[in-house]
């Protein structure tokens, strides 16, 4: 079983991540939380994890970790300097320690609208970290998956989605379907080295991610 370090495992769309990885054939869920007091959610569940912050040096939270999922995130709502430092510069801090550590391979949860920030306002900060956290990835030489999402919901699972490099098109997608597919970016040569939108839709979700 490969470890599969989640950074961002108690949120809500890091949870779900972890939920479908305690039921995976091929990996081990290795959630990585801020505070000792997040750690009970996990141990009820069985669930290996590491005390790191993202901020912080993150040498031992990579150690023996075979693939990375960064689910982290400030959402955009925490002002500037806190969306900085989470979503860019801690992304780019995880990255460079994986490298180091050998990580075999990194998927980033990221925003859909992230290749043009200045055309959503509201969010243009929070998408200019994120945007730069992505090419930090792209030129790290680790092998990487790049999923972007649109506005996430709390609705269920439906494993139908729409899923292309730029969907020319806005919407929504719920946490439950964008946590599966992240975990079925984890595989070697599955989505290898792409960034790509994904939307709710109408095929399942094997099939549109083989339209990537």
């Amino acid at each position: 079983m490969e470890k599969v370090l989640i950074a961002g495992a108690n949120g809500t769309t890091g949870r779900e991540i972890v939920d479908i990885l305690i039921q995976h054939q091929s990996y081990e869920p290795v959630a990585m939380i801020r505070k000792e007091e997040q750690s009970a959610y996990f141990e009820n569940k069985n669930v290996q994890y590491k005390l790191a912050d993202l901020e912080g040096d993150l040498t031992e939270a990579v150690k023996g970790i075979d693939r990375v999922i960064f689910a982290a995130g400030s959402g955009g709502n925490t002002g500037d300097e806190k969306t900085t430092a989470i979503d860019q510069d801690g992304a780019i801090n995880l990255i460079d320690k994986a490298k180091a550590a050998g990580v075999k391979k990194f998927v980033m949860l990221s925003s859909m609208g992230t290749e043009n920030p200045s055309q959503n306002p509201d969010l243009q900060h929070y998408l200019e970290a994120k945007k730069t956290a992505d090419k930090h990835l792209k030129a790290s030489f680790l092998d990487y998956s790049i999923v972007r999402p649109g506005a996430l919901t709390n609705g269920e699972k439906t494993n139908r989605i729409k899923a292309k490099e730029h969907l020319n098109e806005y919407g929504e997608i719920s946490r439950k379907d964008v946590a599966q597919v992240i975990v079925d970016c984890l595989p070697p040569n599955v989505l290898q080295n792409k960034t790509f939108e994904i939307l709710e839709g109408t095929l399942a979700t094997e099939l549109a991610l083989q339209e990537v």
